[in-house]
């Protein structure tokens, strides 16, 4: 069965406004931090997006990897940059991280409507 990366996305959005209703203290303390910590910086956002996406493929968290591809398609990363991040999460995460790296770039292909490369 094929993952839709945009359904994920969706359907976890949906599940998160429930949330914000039933803890509200709670998500608005959420969304605080991820207000602070993707903040430019030091670090642009792309480059924070980049970091999370890694973090998301290597603790193997499909809707991380669904938001944190969708936001780094909308700031305009190349398709370079992001298959070098999924080498680097391949490398720190071994195995398990190249399983989801390889569905991170279907869900990139998903985003941004291309169609895979596939030799």
């Amino acid at each position: 069965m094929t993952k839709s990366y945009s359904e994920i996305t969706e359907r976890i959005s949906g599940n998160v406004r429930v949330l914000r209703k039933e803890i509200p203290e709670t998500m608005s303390g959420f969304s605080a931090m991820a207000r602070a910590a993707t903040a430019e910086g030091a670090l642009d956002k792309k480059t924070k997006e980049l970091i999370a996406l890694g973090i998301g493929i290597s603790t193997r968290c499909d809707g991380c990897i669904g938001f944190h591809t969708e936001a780094l398609v909308k700031l305009g990363v190349s398709r370079e940059e992001f298959v070098e991040t999924l080498g680097m999460a391949v490398y720190m995460g071994g195995g398990p991280s190249l399983m989801y790296a390889a569905d991170a770039i279907m869900a990139y292909d998903s985003f941004t409507g291309a169609s895979p490369e596939i030799a």
